[in-house]
This record gives C-alpha cells, sequence and structure tokens, in this order.
C-alpha cells in the first residue's frame, strides 16, 4: 500500500522495475494497476513472487541489504527497519534477535516491500515522514505462530510511541512489515502546523471491502517558508547548581534545539534561581521536554508557539592559510549580503596558525 501510493504521488514504475532489477532477486514479475477501493482510484503495486519455505535470520537479512546497490541512507533506514522487526519479535517470544526467525517478516515480499518503499521515499526527494492515528483493526489474524488477536504481537509492539485508534474495521488495518517501517521513518513530535499541499496518491490493499476504502492515503507538503514556526521552552529554577545547567544546555542543543540560553533571575521569598529558555523546532519539543525534565531538577515547564522569520542563507568553505574555514552567507532583505565565518573553524584556524581568534577574524574580513 505504501509502494501503491508512492506510485500514485509520482513515483515513476519504470524506475520502480529497475530499483527491482538492480537488487538481484531473481526474476520478479511487477503488476502496477490502477483500481477502485469504494469510489477512489488507486494504484496498486504487486510482486508475483515464487512460494518460498525461507525462515530468515536478522544477520541473512542484514547481509543482504549489504550486498545490494544501495544509497548509504536507503541501506541504513532499511537495516534499522529489520532490525526493529528482530527487536519485537524477540521481545514477545522471550528470545535474542540473533535467534528469532522472520517467518513472514523475513519473506522475501517484505524485503523487497521494504527497500522499495524506503529507496521510493528517498526518489520522491521526501525530506521528512509524520504519520496521523495508526488505524489498527479489530478481530483476529492467521499467523506462523496461531491465531491471535488484531494487532498482532509483534505489530503492537512495534508501533508503541505512535497515535494508534480502533477503527472499527474488521481485520488487520496494520501488518508488522507497515508498523517496523511507519516506527523507523515516521518523525515524533510535533507535525508542522501550517504546511502548503503540494500532492495526494492513494495506494491500494489487496482486500475489497464494501463499507470503507481499503487504501493508504499519501501526502506531500511544503513547510511555510515565511516564518518558521518554532517552540519556545521555558523552565525557572532555583535549587540548581550553575554548572549542572551548563550540561543540560549542552545536552538540549545535541538534542536539537536551536538555541539555549541560562539567565539569572530572582524568585518567590527573594531566592536567586535561573530560567533556561529553549528554542526547538515542533519536531523536538517532546524530546526537549523530556531531556529538560531529566538534565535538571526541575518539575514543570512552559511553552508556547513562536514564529522566526529567517533570512535565506548558504555555507561556503574558504581556504585561508591552508586551513578550510566554513562561513555563512546570508542574503539580507532588498538585496545585499552578510557573511560571517564559523567560530569554530576561526579558532581552530588561530591554534594552527599562532594568531588570536580576532586576528583572524580580520583577516578574513578583509578577503570578503
Amino acid at each position: 500500500m505504501i509502494l501503491g501510493g508512492l506510485v500514485d504521488l509520482g513515483l515513476d514504475p519504470e524506475w520502480l522495475r529497475a530499483f527491482v532489477d538492480s537488487l538481484d532477486l531473481g526474476e520478479i514479475p511487477i503488476e502496477i494497476s490502477r483500481v477502485d477501493r469504494c469510489g477512489i482510484s488507486c494504484s496498486r503495486v504487486y510482486f508475483d513472487l515464487p512460494e518460498e519455505d525461507t525462515h530468515r535470520h536478522l544477520s541473512d537479512i542484514l547481509e543482504i541489504i549489504d550486498s545490494l546497490p544501495l544509497s548509504d541512507s536507503v541501506a541504513e533506514r532499511a537495516a534499522a527497519i529489520f532490525r526493529r522487526l528482530a527487536e519485537a519479535e524477540a521481545s514477545i517470544h522471550g528470545t535474542s534477535i540473533d535467534e528469532v526467525h522472520f517467518h513472514e517478516v523475513g519473506a522475501l515480499d517484505a524485503i523487497l516491500d521494504i527497500l522499495s518503499a524506503v529507496a521510493g521515499i528517498e526518489e520522491l526527494g521526501i525530506e521528512r515522514v509524520y504519520t496521523r492515528t495508526v488505524a489498527i483493526g479489530s478481530g483476529y489474524v492467521d499467523i506462523a505462530h496461531g491465531i491471535y488477536p488484531v494487532p498482532a504481537p509483534a505489530t503492537l509492539r512495534l508501533l508503541e510511541g505512535l497515535p494508534v485508534r480502533d477503527s472499527g474495521f474488521e481485520g488487520e488495518c496494520t501488518t508488522p512489515t507497515g508498523a517496523a517501517i511507519l516506527a523507523v521513518i515516521a518523525e515524533r513530535g510535533v507535525v508542522p502546523s501550517e504546511v502548503i499541499i503540494e500532492s495526494s496518491g492513494y495506494g491500494a490493499g489487496a482486500r475489497d471491502p464494501e463499507d470503507h476504502p481499503n487504501c493508504l492515503r499519501l501526502i506531500t507538503c511544503r513547510v511555510r517558508s515565511r516564518a518558521e514556526r518554532l517552540y519556545m521552552l521555558q523552565s525557572d529554577l532555583d535549587d540548581l547548581s550553575p554548572e549542572y545547567a551548563a550540561s543540560a544546555q549542552e545536552a538540549l542543543l545535541e538534542g536539537g534545539a536551536l538555541d539555549v540560553v541560562v539567565s539569572p533571575i530572582g524568585m518567590k521569598k527573594g531566592r536567586q534561581g535561573i530560567r533556561l529558555e529553549v528554542l526547538v523546532p515542533e519536531a523536538a519539543l517532546d524530546s526537549s521536554l523530556e531531556l529538560l525534565f531529566r538534565s535538571t531538577s526541575t518539575i514543570g515547564a512552559r511553552y508556547w508557539p513562536v514564529e522566526r522569520p529567517a533570512l535565506e542563507r548558504t555555507i561556503e568553505e574558504v581556504e585561508w592559510r591552508g586551513e578550510v574555514i566554513r562561513c555563512k552567507r546570508v542574503t539580507l532583505p532588498g538585496g545585499g549580503e552578510r557573511v560571517k565565518p564559523e567560530y569554530d573553524d576561526v579558532a581552530r584556524a588561530a591554534r594552527a596558525t599562532g594568531l588570536t581568534p580576532y586576528e583572524v577574524r580580520r583577516e578574513l574580513d578583509r578577503l570578503q
């Protein structure tokens, strides 16, 4: 269904066929068709595969991925998805990931589904993936270990941390393979609140129930560039030593915060305290809150949305006295530019040349 949705979004079917051929996994006919699902025209991708009795281990899957002509990002994502599958199966069955037999999820169709989905997302230039609440279905499903309630145990474990809902539909709405893909590629945190919709596509499932369209909707969007929507996260503390505020500041910056400011404040009952102000992207809000609570003694925080109009900028490299220095070039409103060398590179060049960072900066300014 993911592949069908990607084709409906504009993924070239011939590219998909060429990609599958490049995997050298044998002759695999691909049927790509238009089908109707309760009045919605969808794309459906079907791999005509031979029957297999192979039960692969994680090491077998990773060896296959490592041998294929894939980009680094596709190989890393695909390997991460299979690791998540192995971890889920191992935790359910009380064994190690090396001993897990993958059964259905280690079959050739799962390998093709996962590799093609991850590569297709990259081919379309999609940078970030978010999911709405995931429908899990109801009833029972027949898997290798017997008949289990929906969602299957591995699916339920894989969906931890993602929003789910009981759709009321009979049957399995999300498979372990689909859940593993979402678990790895879906961004956590807040979805951008303002976007410009660029396209939508529908990928069909094999079933065609009468009461609902069995399809997956994919939407590509562009985040508005006029102003970046961020969150200001703030916490006041009167029982934290300054050195721990510094370590919290470092942890928050490493965790995705764009800026962290620590300032002294006067608090109630005449107590001296500090205020932590953290500027974070929407996607990093939840993780930054978690880091704040783990890294400091605070028991509460406040946050609110802010907008940050930002000038267009590019990073370029210049060579100075044998040292490579990154410079940020900013386009000013109405024309003109401003160039600023990165301080870390300036400091490194200063150590290498015996000059002070200020002297290096002055010489670089004269070169602009």
